[in-house]
């Protein structure tokens, strides 16, 4: 029957015999008719040729075929979704429905629209094909004329916004949003219907499964070509950050509560974002539009970035038009979050006022650690930003060629320092983690070490350094690349070399293929033309020495290796090891035995490498022995006799009329010593296991101790013979010139030589002394001598060039011994002995001298000279005995219980002592930050009086405000003693100390509190007029001030002092203080700038702001409001013209440029939200007005006139020549100096402003202004005649006449 009736209608359609068929359909009901489309529907069979034919029977004109063709699709459209048909079947459906609906009438539409609106209300439109009908259906409806709504009538247009309206405000199935946002994109949208809708979608993620998000930020991404760019990028990029976090919130407490809460699994997560990203960067790609807004987006956004936008942004600069603008953006947004972590860190203004955020280095190194889920789009990035930070900022060279600091002891401290870090660690963790980029990370890295020969490279050695240790293995796939940069070895500066060679000696070990290249271009390195080449390969010889280790080298020395190979699993040549290794190192030992014929600084090299190389190496002590006393006998002097004992002539070469040193045969001889003491320190140690079994040794024993024997013979002769040496015999004495001539220049090296092989011997004999009285006498006898010609040489050098000492040949750990052993031994059993040298105040000077000098060195280049050198451990722990001593000596034997006939003398010892500390506990914070803790420990064992309550083991700052006291204690007694007992050096010393120490005090701790309050105590009370101590304590109290609270009021305070009594205090400080408030507070206004753009959208808080004031803008005028105050008194005071005037002119203009800017900010907020102008705001106006610019002016009128009139006022007081250098230097400054202009101009500029917020506010502020007279021409009548009068006078003679004394001046102002 329906097969009939379907037939029927197809037939008579077919047959184009219209009439009938709109008989016979008008002759079905309604439900035959729908049964009928439905089983042919479902069949799948001519539902096409049904539909159109019944669309041809039902002419729209006529109500009965509008209302049948209504029918039609009312019934179709549900059947469609119903998900009982074939895909075609459902898309052939829709395709003829849609063919047909501009003929539809509007009242029918709007029923339709309805049917979808409630359809999509019920969440009925699962499958959302027949969606696609829909926008034809608005479309249609918007194009009618009038539609009856309610009582009255709209047009169509109005219409669809109201159906888009309800729609938008209803609930929305999440299985309906994707297929709704594809459906709007072929909707005309009106732009407020636009961002309704994208609102509402943007809504809908939270509601959505996490893998329907990729398809839905598509869709949105396609919709957004018609607009609301910003909106959709900003929308998709908050609700990752959302997810993020949340991500986060549940690792934590998974990790805490052991439970696993996981409703955001992590790595669908991280695969859901890596898909959106890919999906926006291809929207990027092909829409430039949607660019240009991601890039003001971000730009606007002020570097709120989180994870997932730093990845999206690295994605994105892979597209060439945009990868300058991001990597530059990402670059300056990466060191401005440094430099605002670095500044909130240093105020605790700025941290009361503002939370701390989680930091944007943080956020990078979490988007490396996310891109392990198949990011590779932005790995590429990652590379390339890793890359750009360390070249723009990495240690720059220095004017002579930088001191390279250690990278391993010193940490970063500045901005750029901490971003140059951050590239390094972006590179490392993207290393361990991507196999692609690895190759590519290694190839620049090396690239970079062999092509940057001007500038310091020890961030990329450093960054080589920690890829080796994570993963040597890795890096072994890659050797190739490694032993291609050996071939440039002899061609880079010598640093690099030694960085580079120390950094891949693990890999040496376990590659007998790198080894050999490597030994392959050393050698050819040793025969290089250039002095630098020739160097190299001495290094690499020796750290290949050091870390081959031949059988039976003793195993302790193996724990002083500098870089272990732990990490390395397989030992690949491991049976043949040490036999192999003893033939190798025995034939890198006869090459470098050339080197011994080279100059002096090859040699020097050597020399001071083979102490390492034997420690390490044990089994090479004959060889490397026999090696030193042969080059030693070359500079003996054989003959028992004969003075002096060494052969100097032959220490020095000549070219032309040239001298230069050959043989450093002091640091021959430091070398020979120490590796002898080694050698017989290690025998002596190996002797009592030998036990009973000696006679097997013998031989050997005779062959070592021949050279054994023959150095001490050897050293016990020279020592004897310099003893007895006089100046003369060296050709140094008092008459003997150091000039640069080159008789002068060989006496100069001939001392220096000298000197050093005094200092050596000085060391082997204390050594060998044993504590024996006689041992110490010949020991000051050396002494006498070495300072005798130190003194001859002191003097000479100090009338021409600096008169600085050659550094030390002490080592590091005898000064510690020594120190130790003249001011702490209290054994009795060599108190007679120590005695003698105790008694000499000047070789107790020279003790503590040297130790300060090795100290200052450790600052600055994070090792010392001499053995051991290198070995931080060592040399910290020698530092920590060394500042236990200087400790003692300072508070036990202060300058004032030193009696005094020798106070001069003895007090320089107090001093040096006090100067040593100052540098250990410098040198400790910046070398050991984290061993701060065991160097004041170390101390500890040395306070006796206080060791009963000294902080045993008590928290760094509880230690560190123990010895606070004691230096506080110290400089107290020096500042209640009078005047002239007042030092004013060891109290400036003091100061820095306590600077220093407080730094590692907390600030929210009491001892802190206790800190700032003792030093304004002492600030207040102090009235010594001493300028330099003045400023450390003044700096020190600003700077504790400044981690406590602001320090505007105490500024407020000092500039009263200044104003009261002039002189007692530098101004310079004060205003550099001021300066940074400034920086402070401008940074404070730009961030609130910032942060006015993002709230302008959301405003609906504006009656807020009326009311109670941002607890930011309240500080920000309570800040500003002290300042102003401050600077009043400043400019009230009369300040000697000069540099300070300049300064104080220059941060005058700058206060006013930043009353400006907060200005700028109330115009802003103010034509944003009608809010009123706050009561504090005015206040500040008004106090700017009233007290500050009319002083201001006052001050341009003195400094002018006091410029001007410098020179004549000086004539009286002080010598005429003075005045007039005063007078040219004054007038010089006025010429040079723009700083009256430009205060002037910031005036001006500030009152043009207010000027504009007045009417904006409806608040006169200009009633607080007065008209200044500063910038008029003015002529003051009366100065000028009385300065006529007088140049009058100084003409002509006390006879002259009255009625030519009137004329003058008239001949004048013609001349004029």
């Amino acid at each position: 029957m329906r097969a009939d009736i379907m037939e029927k209608i197809v037939s008579l359609s077919d047959g184009e015999r219209i009439p009938e068929l709109q008989q016979y359909l008008s002759s079905l009901t309604d439900d035959q008719l729908t049964t009928v489309v439905t089983n042919s529907a479902l069949k799948g069979k001519d539902i096409g040729a049904m539909v159109k034919s019944i669309f041809k029977g039902s002419p729209p004109s006529a109500p009965e075929g509008a209302s049948r063709r209504l029918l039609l699709y009312q019934h179709c459209i549900p059947l469609c979704e119903s998900g009982d048909l074939q895909t075609e079947v459902a898309s052939d459906i829709i395709g003829l429905l849609m063919l047909e609906t501009h003929n539809l009438p509007g009242p029918s539409l709007a029923q339709l629209a309805s049917l979808f609106v409630d359809a999509i209300k019920l969440g009925k439109m699962g499958s959302g094909k027949s969606l696609e009908l829909f926008p034809t259906v608005l479309t249609a409806l918007a194009a009618t004329e009038a539609l009856s709504y309610g009582k009255g009538e709209l047009s169509g247009e109005e219409y669809k916004k109201q159906l888009i309206n309800s729609l938008c405000s209803s609930r929305w199935d999440p299985q309906c949003v994707i297929h709704l946002t594809t459906m709007f994109r072929d909707v005309p949208l009106a732009p407020e219907e636009l961002q309704f809708l994208v609102e509402k979608v943007l809504r809908m993620f939270l509601k959505l499964d996490l893998q329907e998000i990729p398809p839905l930020v598509y869709q949105l991404l396609l919709l957004a070509a018609k607009g609301c760019k910003k909106q959709v990028l900003e929308g998709i990029i908050s609700y990752f950050k959302e997810q993020d976090l949340r991500q986060k919130e549940e690792q934590k407490d998974g990790e805490t509560m052991d439970v696993e809460v996981q409703s955001i699994p992590q790595d669908q997560l991280r695969h859901v974002e890596g898909t959106a990203i890919l999906h926006i960067v291809f929207a990027v790609r092909l829409d430039q539009e949607l660019g240009r807004e991601f890039l003001k987006s971000v730009k606007g956004s002020q570097g709120e970035l989180c994870p997932f936008s730093i990845a999206l942004l690295l994605s994105v600069a892979r597209i060439q038009r945009y990868e300058e603008q991001l990597f530059d953006f990402l670059k300056g947004t990466i060191t401005k979050g440094f430099k605002d972590e670095h500044l909130q860190q240093g105020s605790k203004f700025l941290q009361d006022l503002l939370p701390q955020r989680c930091s944007l280095a943080q956020m990078i190194l979490d988007t490396v650690k996310n891109s392990v889920f198949g990011w590779d789009h932005v790995t590429q990035g990652l590379v390339q930003l890793g890359f750009i930070l360390m070249d723009a900022f990495g240690p720059k060279a220095g004017p002579f060629g930088k001191t390279a600091t250690e990278g391993a002891n010193a940490t970063a401290k500045t901005p750029t320092q901490q971003a140059c870090r951050l590239g390094g660690h972006i590179l490392l963790e993207g290393f361990k983690m991507h196999e692609p980029i690895r190759g590519e990370i290694l190839e620049q890295v090396l690239n970079r070490l062999v092509t940057k020969t001007a500038s310091p490279v020890t961030h990329f050695i450093d960054l080589l350094s920690d890829i080796v240790v994570s993963a040597p293995m890795i890096l072994l796939e890659s050797s190739s690349k490694v032993t291609e940069t050996f071939d440039h070895l002899s061609y880079l500066p010598l640093a690099t070399v030694q960085g580079l060679l120390k950094a891949v000696q693990p890999l040496l070990k376990v590659s007998m293929s790198m080894k050999d290249a490597l030994i392959l271009v050393l050698r050819k390195a040793m025969f290089s033309s250039q002095l630098d080449g020739r160097k190299s390969a001495v290094t690499g010889f020796l750290l290949l020495l050091k870390n081959f280790r031949v059988l039976g080298s003793m195993a302790s020395s193996q724990a002083s290796q500098a870089i272990s190979s732990s990490q390395v699993q397989v030992d690949v040549h491991s049976r043949y090891n040490s036999a192999a290794n003893e033939a190798f190192c025995l034939e890198i030992l006869s090459s470098l035995r050339r080197c011994l014929g080279q100059q002096a600084d090859v040699r020097l090299m050597l020399y001071e490498g083979f102490h390492d190389v034997l420690r390490r190496n044990s089994q090479l002590a004959s060889s490397i022995m026999q090696t030193l006393l042969s080059q030693v006998r070359r500079y003996y002097e054989p003959e028992q006799d004969l003075l002096p004992p060494v052969k100097l002539e032959l220490c020095i070469g000549a070219h032309g009329d040239q001298v230069f040193l050959q043989e450093p045969l002091a640091h021959l001889l430091s070398c020979t010593v120490h590796c002898l003491l080694w050698y017989q320190g290690m025998r002596r140690s190996a002797r009592p296991n030998a036990g009973g079994s000696d006679n097997d040794d013998d031989d050997d024993d005779e062959e070592e101790g021949g050279f054994q024997d023959e150095l001490q013979s050897i050293l016990e002769s020279i020592t004897r013979r310099m003893i007895k040496c006089e100046l003369e015999d060296f050709e140094l004495d008092k008459s003997a010139e150091f000039s640069l001539s080159s008789v002068g220049v060989k006496n100069s090296i001939y001392a220096v030589l000298v000197m050093g092989v005094y200092e050596v011997l000085i060391e082997y004999n204390f050594t060998k002394a044993n504590y024996s009285k006689s041992f110490f006498e010949e020991l000051l006898e050396l002494f006498s001598r070495y300072n005798k010609l130190s003194e001859i040489l002191k003097e000479k050098s100090g009338k021409g060039k600096s008169s600085k000492s050659p550094r030390s040949l002490l080592s590091m750990g005898f000064v510690s011994t020594l120190l130790t052993a003249l001011f702490r031994d209290s054994a009795q059993s060599r108190e007679e002995a120590l005695l003698v040298l105790r008694s000499s105040g000047d070789f107790l000077r020279y003790a503590v001298s040297v130790a300060l000098q090795k100290i200052t060195q450790l600052e600055e280049t994070g090792h010392t000279d001499g053995p051991d050198g290198q070995n931080t451990d060592k040399t910290f722990h020698h530092l920590c005995d060394i500042t236990s001593v200087l400790m003692w000596r300072y508070t036990n034997i202060p300058c004032a219980v030193e009696d005094a006939g020798k106070k001069e003398k003895r007090c320089s010892v107090s001093l040096l002592c006090l100067e040593g500390l100052l540098r250990i506990f410098s040198t400790g914070q910046q070398r050991y930050p984290a061993r701060v803790a065991q160097l004041l420990s170390a101390i500890d064992l040395s306070v006796e009086e206080g060791s009963d309550h000294g902080p045993g083991n008590a928290s760094v700052t509880e230690k560190t405000a123990f010895y606070i006291r004691q230096f506080q204690r110290a400089l107290f007694t020096q500042l209640s003693g009078g005047e002239e007992d007042f030092n004013s050096k060891e109290a400036q010393i003091l100061v820095n100390i306590l600077s220093v120490l407080s730094r590692q005090l907390e600030p929210s701790s009491q001892q802190f509190v206790q800190m700032i309050t003792w030093t304004v105590k002492i600030c207040k009370e102090t009235s010594f007029e001493d300028i330099a101590f003045s400023k450390g304590l003044l700096s020190l109290l600003f700077s504790l001030h400044m981690l406590y609270k602001s320090p505007v009021s105490l500024l407020w305070e000092l500039c009263q002092d200044i104003h009261s009594q002039l002189g007692d205090i530098d101004q310079l400080l004060v205003l550099s203080q001021v300066g940074k408030v400034l920086d402070e507070v401008d940074w404070l206004i730009t961030k609130k700038k910032g942060q006015l753009v993002p709230d302008r959208l959301s405003s609906g808080d504006a009656t807020q702001a009326a009311g109670q004031q941002d607890p930011v803008e309240k500080a920000l005028t309570l800040q500003l409001g002290t300042l102003l105050t401050a600077l009043n008194e400043l400019v009230q005071t009369a300040l000697p013209s000069g540099v300070c005037t300049n300064t104080l002119l220059g941060e005058l203009s700058r206060t006013y440029t930043i009353l400006t800017t907060l200005v700028k900010y109330y115009i802003q907020l103010c034509s944003g939200q009608q809010g009123l102008l706050p009561a504090r705001v005015e206040k500040l106006v008004k106090l700017s007005g009233s007290h500050l610019t009319p002083q201001c002016y006052s001050f341009i009128t003195y400094v002018q006139s006091g410029e001007l009139a410098g020179g004549g006022a000086d004539d009286k007081k002080k010598k005429k020549k003075e005045g007039e250098a005063t007078a040219t230097a004054s007038a010089k400054l006025l010429r040079e100096t723009k700083a009256i202009p430009n205060l002037i101009y910031s005036i001006e500029q500030y009152e043009k402003y207010l000027i504009t917020l007045s009417k904006k506010s409806k608040v006169n502020l200009m009633q607080y202004m007065k008209l200044s007279t500063s910038r008029d021409f003015r002529i003051n009548a009366a100065t000028l005649e009385a300065a006529l009068q007088e140049h009058d006078n100084s003409q002509q003679t006390i006879a002259s006449q009255e009625p030519e004394q009137s004329q003058e001046p008239k001949k004048k102002r013609k001349k004029q």
